[in-house]
C-alpha cells in the first residue's frame, strides 16, 4: 500500500492526497518524525513510499501516480494536452507560490519575520495578480486550467485559490475563478482535501 508521509493539513500533502482519491488509491498517512530525514534531505513533506521507491515534491508525485495507475484522465497521453497540465503545475509551483508566500506567512502564519508592510502590500499585489491572470485562464477555456476536462493542474491550482480565499486580504471579483470553483465542488474530494476550513 502507498505511504503518505506527512501532515494532512499541508497544502502541499492534501494534493496528493486529493489525488489519491481522485484515482481510488488507498493509502497509509504517518506524520513527520526526525527519522524520515533519511527519505528526504529537505525534511519537507509530503514524502511518498511505495514498495520501497521513495519520492518527494509534491506535483511530482501527482504525476507519478497518475503514470503507475492510469490516471490519463488526470495527466493526459497527448503530448499537448500533457504539457498544458504540466505547464499550469509548474506556474503553480514557481511563479504563484513565489507571490503569495510572504503575504501568507504575515498574514496567516504571523511568522514575526515576514512583518514588513511594504513586502506584505507587494506580496497582496502579485498574488491578486497571478490570481486575476488564472481568471483569465479560465475565460478563455470555459471550464478547468488545462481545457475542457478536470486535470492535475486543478488539484494543485484549486487548493492554491482556497488559500488565497481564506487570507484575509482585500481581493479582486473574479467571476471565472467564482465559476470554477463551483465547477470542482461537484467533486467530493474537493471538500474533503481542499474545501475543508484549511488554508
Amino acid at each position: 500500500m502507498l505511504k503518505i508521509i506527512g501532515k494532512a493539513t499541508s497544502i502541499n500533502v492534501r494534493k496528493v492526497l486529493w489525488t489519491c482519491a481522485e484515482l481510488g488509491l488507498p493509502f497509509e498517512r504517518e506524520e513527520w518524525q526526525d527519522a524520515h530525514a533519511v527519505l528526504n534531505p529537505n525534511r519537507m513533506v509530503p514524502v511518498l513510499v511505495d514498495d520501497g521507491f521513495v519520492l518527494w515534491e509534491s506535483n511530482t508525485i501527482c504525476r507519478y501516480l497518475c503514470n503507475r495507475h492510469g490516471g490519463e484522465a488526470l495527466l493526459p497521453a497527448n503530448p499537448q494536452a500533457r504539457a498544458m497540465v504540466e505547464q499550469w503545475m509548474d506556474w503553480q509551483a514557481t511563479e504563484l507560490n513565489t507571490a503569495w508566500r510572504y503575504a501568507f506567512m504575515a498574514l496567516v502564519r504571523a511568522n514575526p519575520a515576514h512583518q514588513d508592510p511594504a513586502l506584505v502590500a507587494a506580496s497582496i499585489a502579485g498574488w491578486n495578480r497571478h490570481v486575476a491572470l488564472l481568471d483569465a485562464r479560465l475565460g478563455a477555456s470555459g471550464a478547468f486550467v488545462a481545457g475542457d476536462r478536470f486535470t492535475l493542474a486543478d488539484i494543485v491550482l484549486g487548493l492554491s485559490v482556497n488559500r488565497w480565499l481564506m487570507t484575509p486580504l482585500n481581493r479582486p471579483d473574479l467571476p471565472h475563478v467564482a465559476a470554477w470553483l463551483d465547477r470542482l465542488a461537484a467533486r467530493p474530494a474537493f471538500h474533503t482535501w481542499c474545501r475543508n476550513g484549511i488554508a
